[in-house]
Formats: C-alpha cells, structure tokens, sequence
C-alpha cells in the first residue's frame, strides 16, 4: 500500500445495516492498525497533540501500535482520556487531530480516531484497565452528570487521589453517550458501559436517580454532605423548536426525545415494551449529527426519511463521515428548503409539511452564507412525522436552585473557559452546560480543564 492512502476500514454493506442497529464499522484488526500506524512519521513538534482537546500524546500511542505493544499504547491514552474506545468512534478527528495530520498535507491524515478505538477495543477484550491512583488526598469532590464532562472530570480527579462521587438523574450512567448516540455507532453494552466501569475502577463512585435541584441542593451537598468542590457537567437536555404553526401536533417529537427512547430505552428492539412512533415518511429538520442519528434511527425503523435543512449540503454541520454513511443507506438530502407549517388532519395528526425554497445570501455571524426564502417557492412535502432536531439548551433547574450561580441569556452556565470556575466558590462546570450542545470530545476537554482547576482550587484552599 502507498504510505500516502489510509489502510481502509471494513464496514457492514449499507443495504444490510440499513434495516439493522448494529455497528456499522468494524474497525482494525491487529495487522491492520501495525501498518496504518506505520505511516506515522512522529513528528517532533507534533501538531496532532494540539488538535486534541484532551492533549493525548498521539505519536507515543501510535508508536507503541507500531511495535505490537498494544498494552503501553492503551496506558499511554489513559493517562489523557477516560473514554478512549468512545472517542475513537464519535469524535470529529477529521476536524481535529486528523484535520491538522501532517502526513495529511501530500496525502491521506493518518487514521488516529481508527487506531485509538482500535487500542481502546484491544484493551478491553484483554481486560486492561487504566490504574487508580496510589495516594488518596481525603478530600471529596461532587460531579454532577455522569456525561462525557462528568465522567472524565471524574475519572482525571480520581487519578489524582480524590473521594469523587457522580450524581447521575437518570436510571443509567453515560448521559447523551446511552440517550443520544444510536447503537449503530456506539455500542452500549460492549463500549459505554464498559468505559465507565474503566471510570469506577479508578475509585469513582456513580449515584443514579439523583436530581441535583430536586432531589438535594449543590448547597447541601457542600455544607452537609462534606463535598469540598462540585463540577457541573449536566449536559443541555432541553430541546428547542422552530416555533411556526402545527408544532404540537401528533406525530412531531423532538431528536432528544425519539433518540432516547430508542437508544436508552431499547425501543427498537421487539423484547422491549417502549412505545415509539414508527412514521411511514418521517421529516428530520436540522443538518448536525444528531440530525443524521435521527434520520438513520427512522430509517432502520422502516420509515422513508428525510433531512430537511436549511442551507446547502456544503454547510452542513454534521460529520462526512456520517453525511456518508447516511446518503449510502437511503436517506433523502432535501437541502436550501424551511419548514413553515406542519400541517395536520381533523384528529390532530401530522399529514403533512408546507415548506419554502431557500437560496445562500451573504455570510452571516457564524460566517456561513445566511439562507434567504425564494418568493412564491412554497411547496408541501408529504410526510407524517417531524423529528425537529435543531439542538438543545441546558435545563435550568440547577441554575434556578443554586444562588450565586451566574448564567447567560441563552441560560448556559458562566464558566471560565480554563479552569472551569464559575461565580460560586468551589463550583465548576463544563461540557454543554457551559457551551450548549457540541461534541462529546469537547465536553471531554472542559471535564479535564475543570478537573485541573478543581485540583488547583483544593490545594491552594
């Protein structure tokens, strides 16, 4: 093979993981990983390192796959990243680590995102843990959300000998990683469980079932509970709408809600009683990942799905790679086209959607090209399901119980980018409460900066 092509990963034909929730790819084999890693030319100054939010050390790693000594790789990630075998599967590292590869500059980026999940997998199946922490501080930290921020939050903290417990208000621990993202890309049981038991093998402690704000107070668990510092890592849970005519219709969900029930609650499997609205012609507005997670969740469901988004493919925010995957196994781009009505019949159920063309004007504030509605371009598109899957906002309830806890207009926490404080003393936070929704990688990144500055906050304290 040319030093200058990716070692091609195998994944299941699209015809086929059409109308099934497994893995869709396989990822590397041992040999596979050895030679793709070879093509690593280990750059002094390595750029990739400054492309990860979590900072692995990249070329170390890869060296290690390099030699056949999977084990060292596997420690050498630990040390910078809890959730190794899921980052290697949802992060954008053609954006990141790859997108800045410099063996990516004559040719193909090295495949770091394929060989960390390669590593992370190989780990896992020859029960390799990362290793707790040898001295314990005898301080207690509090975490709240047991998401990607909370979790790696958690798990750098309890390296560095801290008592940390996560207070997870669902019935299950992984947050947007076991509600969120379908089974198709990111195994539950195989990968995210297993991650976070990695999580409690470093000491962490995981409560399920606890509303931080209904349940117990930030307040209490500081001044009776003994918790000398909290972090925030709640997520944005709360989905938002369009707001035009029809919205409250049977048969229009939000991406959070229909994505959750199929993906925490297993509604797309036949021994599970979750109910789930199965459409025959399902519209999913919105072009992000969580967009495609929806379509490709209403397809292998059955359905003839759409994604209706607003401006033109090239501005689409979701991942190429799953753009891709998405087009192969059927779902219909209909792209420069708004939603305006959704329409409904006499029992108040969605038959359908009046939409309006839409053409690219000049760039606007996030620099992309503002869509502008073509007159007398209305047009109405058959359908009789809505999936809006337009993004989130943090849910204010912890905002609302906590005093001195300073939030912004869109109701996300204010935190200080570095060090994850916020305007309460001893009170962290970070991930999607701070940012609104992005990336799990990202969340990642404000968990690890917030544990540093929690472990700053303590020993100075």
């Amino acid at each position: 093979m040319s030093v200058l092509e990716k070692v091609p990963v195998r994944e299941q034909e699209p015809q086929e993981r059409a109308a099934n929730f497994e893995e869709v790819c396989y990822g590397y084999n041992k040999d596979e990983a050895m030679i793709e890693a070879s093509r690593c030319i280990n750059c002094k100054n390595a750029r990739c390192v400054k492309g990860c939010p979590v900072s692995i050390d990249i070329p170390g790693f890869i060296a290690k796959v390099k030699e056949g000594n999977m084990e060292e790789a596997f420690h050498i990630i630990s040390k910078s990243s809890a959730l190794p075998a899921i980052c290697g599967r949802v992060c954008p590292q053609e954006t990141q680590c790859e997108g800045v590869c410099i063996r990516g500059v004559k040719g193909e980026a090295v495949s770091i995102g394929k060989l960390e999940r390669f590593v992370a997998d190989w780990a896992r199946e020859n029960n390799i843990a990362p290793q707790p922490a040898t001295e314990k501080k005898g301080k207690k930290v509090a975490v709240i959300g047991a998401g990607p921020a909370g979790l790696t939050c958690a798990g750098d903290l309890a390296k560095l000998g801290y008592d940390v417990t996560i207070f997870e208000a669902l019935h299950e621990a992984g947050g947007v990683l076991l509600y969120g993202i379908p089974e198709f890309r990111l195994p539950k049981d195989e990968v995210v469980k297993a991650e976070i038991e990695n999580v409690k093998k470093l000491g962490v402690k995981i409560e399920c079932n606890v509303i931080i704000g209904r349940s117990v107070t930030i307040d209490e668990l500081m001044e009776e509970e003994g918790f000398e510092a909290v972090f925030i890592g709640s997520g944005a849970g709360l989905p938002k709408f369009m707001g035009i005519p029809g919205e409250n219709a049977k048969g229009v969900f939000s991406a959070n809600e229909f994505l959750t029930r199929n993906n925490l609650m297993k509604a797309f499997r036949e021994d599970y009683d979750t109910p789930i609205h199965k459409g025959q012609k399902v519209a999913v507005v919105g072009g992000g990942n969580v967009a495609m997670d929806a379509a490709r969740t209403a397809l292998r469901l059955g359905a003839e799905t759409h994604i209706v988004y607003r401006r033109s493919e090239a501005e689409l925010p979701a991942r190429a790679e799953e753009v891709h995957h998405a087009k192969e196994e059927g779902i219909i781009f209909d792209t420069l086209t708004n939603p305006t009505e959704i329409l409904t019949d006499d029992n108040g159920d969605v038959i359908g959607m009046n939409c309006v063309r839409m053409e690219l004007g000049e760039p606007d504030a996030s620099g992309r090209r503002r869509p502008v509605e073509i007159p007398d371009s209305q047009f109405t598109m058959d359908v009789d399901t809505v999936i809006m899957a337009l993004g989130t906002s943090p849910n204010p309830l912890i905002s609302s119980t906590t005093e001195g806890l300073d939030i912004n207009k869109w109701k996300c926490i204010v935190a200080d980018e570095t060090t994850g404080a916020t305007s309460k003393p001893g009170v962290f936070a970070g991930g999607d409460a701070v940012t609104g929704a992005a990336t799990v990688i990202l969340a990642m990144g404000a968990g690890k900066a917030a544990a540093k500055g929690i472990d700053e906050y303590l020993s100075n304290k």
